[in-house]
């Protein structure tokens, strides 16, 4: 799995949208027990917080030893450091299996062998993402020029999981129908560039070029957007939720 989320990883915590309370309740409502969870990919420990309400035990996984120090830290949390492909957690242990923002990342095969693997039988793998943020038509002309025109050739191939809403990745379970779900937050500019930031494509420009992309299209941005005057954003919210039938 490739790290791209060591460097700037406080940011990640700052200025990564979280996931709304209704998806949660969702996923949740799938779930016959509640003994142990394992959230894969968990990064700075955003969904292991939520499902860690619901669950005795949580335990949460990350390649990324930066990002498991900026996670949240709850009693009934567990973070290591392990690949989502081979981890030691024993056979037959979990309800459910998490990932956010990150299966995209793995080697599916490997991983889903992982999950059949650890997953009690009739456990749950809920596989959850958001796409590109809009705004509004003038702001949204702006990013979609930064992600596709300043960034295109930037991003990892993985990047076109995403951009199919998650519809073309690998699923092999038992799947349950999900609803639609969006993610809206009130930003300001500078929380809006603040989570470009965290783009994966940006590092790769700035590691090449020497410059950050977002300073080309900062000042037009800034021309129709107040640094700290809030806006609505919105996020599609990706979903892919199975059952694990052995």
């Amino acid at each position: 799995m490739k790290d791209n989320f060591s460097d700037k990883s406080h940011l990640y915590k700052q200025f990564r949208p979280e996931y709304p309370s209704e998806l949660i309740e969702f996923v949740i409502s799938n779930v016959s027990n509640f003994d142990l969870a394992w959230d894969c990919g968990t990064g700075n420990g955003q969904i292991a917080k939520e499902i860690s309400t619901h669950f005795k035990k949580v335990l949460a996984t990350d390649i990324s030893e930066e990002q498991l120090l900026n996670a949240e830290k709850l009693e009934n949390i567990i973070y290591s450091k392990q690949a989502a492909e081979k981890t030691n957690f024993p056979d037959d242990s979990f309800d459910l299996i998490t990932v956010a923002q990150a299966v995209h990342w793995f080697d599916f095969e490997k991983f889903y062998n992982e999950v059949n693997r650890t997953s009690k039988n009739n456990g749950i793998i809920a596989v959850l993402g958001y796409g590109k943020l809009q705004i509004d038509p003038e702001i949204d002309r702006i990013i979609d020029q930064l992600y596709t025109k300043i960034l295109g050739d930037y991003w990892d191939k993985e990047r076109k999981y995403i951009d199919k809403n998650y519809s073309t990745i690998p699923f092999p379970f038992f799947e349950i129908k999900s609803p639609s779900f969006s993610n809206t937050h009130s930003w300001t500019c500078q929380q809006l560039i603040g989570y470009l930031e965290t783009w994966s494509a940006v590092k790769h420009y700035i590691k090449k070029n020497k410059k950050n992309p977002i300073d080309i299209i900062k000042p037009e941005l800034l021309s129709i957007w107040n640094y700290n005057e809030t806006k609505e954003i919105s996020f599609p919210i990706l979903t892919r939720i199975g059952k694990i039938i052995k």
